[in-house]
């Protein structure tokens, strides 16, 4: 599969700077100023905030998801994208790390504080250090450049489907003090509420729906990022530290979620 870098754009076969006319009818130049040419909205399922200052990547990323029936917005610095997430609240967002006047983590962090919407972290950096402050920030996946467009169209859709998926809640799930309401999405600690990004929700509802049932690592990326994900198990790793950092009084004697080394995780069902 090709990947994206920056200044090769033509991986889906158009490049978004070119004037000649594009697979759906349209000009660069027209995708750019919508009023021009076809109209900006052509999906009737999930709307995309995508969040990227470079033109040629966010056109790119656009026009492959407008391909696939997604209705999408583009924001080119964090002021924008704050603004246009607040004016029409998106399903999902994919949101660069570096960008002018407030960075990603940044609107990230206040996205989240608005809600539970996913969010794709789109960066140039692949250190371990930047994907743990993305997670840390809020974000549920994060994808690295270069990156293949069909990737990115994969995660999201998986992402959307696992949302939608989930049907109608059930009662509130209890473990001790701990208890999980899926119809308001909210999870509380005793007399607390604790704040959880969407990846993270996911991931502990599994784990207390099936109390003292051991989950491999290889089996919770399947069931929370999907089949499409090459992420690799350590993504679970990080997702367990940061829910013990959020539930645990001493993260590193947990007493909700257990580790069974060289097996996987449990949720306890004893948990106080």
């Amino acid at each position: 599969m090709q990947s994206y870098g920056i200044g090769i754009a033509e991986v889906e076969g158009v490049h978004p700077m070119a004037t000649s006319a594009r697979p759906d009818g349209t000009t660069a130049a027209q995708a750019e100023h919508p009023a021009a040419g076809a109209p900006e909205r052509v999906g009737t399922t999930a709307r995309i905030l995508v969040v990227e200052d470079e033109r040629p990547i966010a056109e790119l990323v656009r026009y492959n998801l407008r391909r696939e029936g997604f209705e999408v917005d583009v924001a080119y610095d964090g002021h924008e994208a704050m603004e246009r997430a607040r004016v029409v609240p998106p399903d999902l967002v994919i949101l660069d790390l570096m960008l002018p006047y407030v960075d990603g983590l940044e609107v990230c962090r206040h996205l989240r504080a608005r809600g539970p919407v996913p969010i794709i972290m789109l960066t140039a950096k692949d250190a371990e250090h930047d994907r743990v402050l993305g997670l840390e920030s809020g974000a549920d996946d994060y994808v690295t450049k270069p990156f293949s467009p069909r990737e990115l169209v994969a995660r999201v859709r998986a992402i959307l489907r696992r949302a939608r998926d989930q049907g109608p809640a059930d009662a509130p799930l209890v473990c001790g003090s701990l208890s999980l309401n899926v119809s308001t999405h909210e999870v509380r600690l005793g007399d607390r509420f604790v704040d959880l990004t969407a990846k993270e929700f996911d991931l502990l509802r599994l784990l207390m729906s099936h109390p003292n049932h051991v989950f491999t690592r290889d089996f919770l990326l399947e069931q929370i990022w999907g089949y499409e994900y090459s992420g690799g198990t350590r993504t679970v790793d990080m997702h367990i530290s940061r829910l013990r950092e959020k539930l645990e009084d001493d993260p590193d004697a947990p007493r909700f979620i257990a580790t069974l080394r060289g097996v996987g995780y449990k949720l306890k069902r004893d948990a106080g």
